[in-house]
């Protein structure tokens, strides 16, 4: 009786096998298809271009940049102000042609404080680079929040690709056991197996699916089109060189920025230092008037200066305002270079990590699919039993999918460290 029962249960077994091969070069082969023909795949580096072009920061750029330009401009003109035009006309009998008659025109022109000139010009630069330190500091704000939404519908694309791979495995092989229990080959308990197996891949299915929707979701808010199926091309980034952490935390966009606005307070504070009162102004002016009706019309000209008194403490409280901005940014970019230095510390150890898993799930991978080839050979000869040879396929088929999840795990590692290092996608 126990060879009669073998003989039973040896095409279930096979046909578990067979589904469960499969399933573990199914994977590529649903990668391959997420790419239609003719549609380029979505790259990290697009897709962060994408977001960025749709970014307030991005739109207004230029004009940013043209008004830092104006203030430049302004601190090389020769005068503090622009010049103003003074006309006065006086008489002692208004509406009649009789009397005394005056008309003055004059120019009055703001002059420089000593030093304010060269100050106000180096106020205009540092405020220049610091506009592009906020503008990279954006970048790297979006791109933390891009590279999160990516690396998530990376999972969610293999995952789904799995997921789909198993359902139709069952299904074909749920589809031959009611074919075979028709026959009379196989028993309803191995109908029942086969359809609990279909039923397990659907609901594997369905929880694919949703996290594959809500990762297109994600995408949608840069501009990316839904899509049954997303093409996502390799996201692997190149890995940059691991540099001192402390070194390169001072060198990251949000530490610079920090000191850029330190450099712009303290040029501020420089220019309140000179700006102790109102800029002078210096007048010229031409004047036409007669005495009487009758007389000649005489030609004078005005040559004056005036000279505003000091500030008092209105002056001394603005320059100590900038010099406080000054000490709380260097404050903030001494402890936002401690944070990143730490960062960047945790990433590269991340880094080193993810890729020593990947390395023995690579391992673990190749002797689960070797121990496959040798059970399979044992069962086709009749020493290994159906449940052994089930163990294995399963085994190879976990191997695998944890092989593809530290794959991603390590290059999303690399990500974050070119994330922690300032580095926008590449």
């Amino acid at each position: 009786m126990q060879p009669t029962k073998q003989r039973q249960h040896t095409p279930i077994a096979a046909l578990v096998a067979m589904a469960l091969g499969w399933a573990l070069m199914g994977s590529s082969a649903a990668q391959a298809q997420t790419t239609t023909p003719g549609t380029a795949p979505l790259t990290l580096q697009a897709l962060f271009e994408q977001a960025w072009q749709r970014q307030p920061e991005a739109q207004s750029a230029t004009l940013r940049r043209e008004a830092a330009q104006a203030t430049r401009s302004a601190a090389a003109a020769w005068t503090a102000e622009p010049m103003a035009l003074e006309l006065s006309t006086k008489t002692d009998r208004p509406g009649s042609n009789q009397g005394s008659r005056e008309a003055e025109v004059g120019l009055a022109l703001p002059l420089w404080l000593p030093g304010e000139r060269v100050r106000k010009a180096a106020l205009a630069d540092a405020e220049t680079q610091a506009l592009d330190s906020r503008q990279r500091a954006a970048q790297l704000q979006l791109a933390a929040t891009v590279r999160e939404a990516w690396w998530a519908a990376q999972r969610a694309q293999a995952d789904g690709a799995l997921a789909q791979d198993r359902l139709l495995n069952a299904q074909r092989l749920a589809a031959d056991v009611a074919r075979r229990v028709r026959a009379g080959d196989l028993s309803r308990a191995d109908q029942a197996q086969a359809d609990g197996a279909v039923a397990q891949a659907e609901a594997a299915m369905a929880e694919a699916q949703g996290a594959r929707d809500s990762a297109q979701a994600a995408l949608a808010a840069w501009g990316v089109q839904a899509a049954p199926t997303l093409a996502l091309a390799e996201g692997a980034e190149p890995e940059p060189p691991v540099p001192d952490a402390t070194a390169a935390a001072a060198q990251h966009p949000a530490a610079t920025g920090w000191q850029d606005q330190a450099e712009v307070a303290r040029r501020a504070a420089d220019l309140a230092a000179v700006q102790t009162r109102a800029n002078p102004e210096l007048t010229v002016a031409a004047t036409r008037g007669r005495e009487q009706a009758g007389d000649r019309y005489q030609q004078t000209f005005t040559v004056g200066l005036r000279v505003p008194l000091g500030g008092g403490d209105r002056a001394q409280a603005k320059q100590a305002i900038a010099r406080a901005d000054a000490v709380a940014a260097e404050a903030r970019a001494a402890v936002e270079r401690d944070r990143l230095a730490a960062d960047i510390a945790a990433a590269m150890a991340r880094v080193k990590a993810t890729q020593a898993q990947r390395d023995a799930l690579a391992r673990h991978a190749a002797l689960a699919q070797g121990t496959r080839g040798f059970i399979d050979k044992a069962f086709r000869l009749g020493e290994a039993d159906g449940p052994t040879r089930l163990r294995v396929e399963l085994e190879a088929a976990q191997a695998e999918r944890q092989l593809a999840r530290a794959r991603i795990d390590a290059a999303a590692a690399i990500s974050h460290l070119r994330q922690a290092l300032g580095l926008l996608p590449q």
